[in-house]
């Protein structure tokens, strides 16, 4: 059973998060996997599982991951376009110490750009990314930068709670 897709039946369903695999499973996929860290991790379980094939719904700008044992079809699933300028409020929240929310590498990369066209001091605001890769494409220079412990969106509110608790230090 399961949705036919391309032809085939997918035994398994790349998804990251924790939303994702709750939705592929009420679309009728019987094998969800998702991963405690990043999907090479979870690619590299997945092979030594034995599975061979695997559909991977991700966004428009989705880097890709492969792996030489798996055959992975991608589905586009959502999208997101990049804002010309940050909006007036967010500009003038990151001025009065927001801790900014950073869910991707892009998005992180798009966000320090904005950041600096607004030409705010990265000194003084804190980012929380998704995972170390996120952190890296945002740069350097923040007040503080410490990436989610798991990259999920409860770890990475966990960490924005504690960053806003303590003034961007985790210690």
């Amino acid at each position: 059973g399961g949705p036919q897709f391309g032809g085939s039946v997918p035994p398994a369903c790349r998804a990251g998060g924790r939303a994702p695999p709750a939705a592929a499973r009420a679309a009728g996929f019987g094998r969800v996997l998702a991963g405690d860290t990043d999907g090479k991790a979870l690619l590299s379980s997945m092979a030594a599982q034995g599975i061979r094939s695997a559909l991977h719904p991700c966004g428009r700008e989705h880097m890709g991951l492969s792996h030489p044992d798996i055959r992975i079809e991608r589905r586009i699933a959502y999208a997101s376009d990049a804002a010309d300028a940050l909006p007036v409020a967010a500009v003038a929240a990151l001025r009065d110490g927001a801790v900014a929310l950073l869910h991707s590498p892009r998005a992180a990369a798009l966000f320090a750009a904005l950041v600096d066209r607004a030409e705010l001091d990265r000194s003084r605001i804190g980012i929380a990314p998704i995972s170390a890769a996120a952190g890296e494409a945002a740069g350097p220079g923040w007040k503080s930068a410490h990436h989610a412990a798991l990259p999920d969106d409860k770890a990475l509110l966990e960490l924005a709670a504690k960053l806003c608790k303590t003034d961007g230090r985790t210690g």
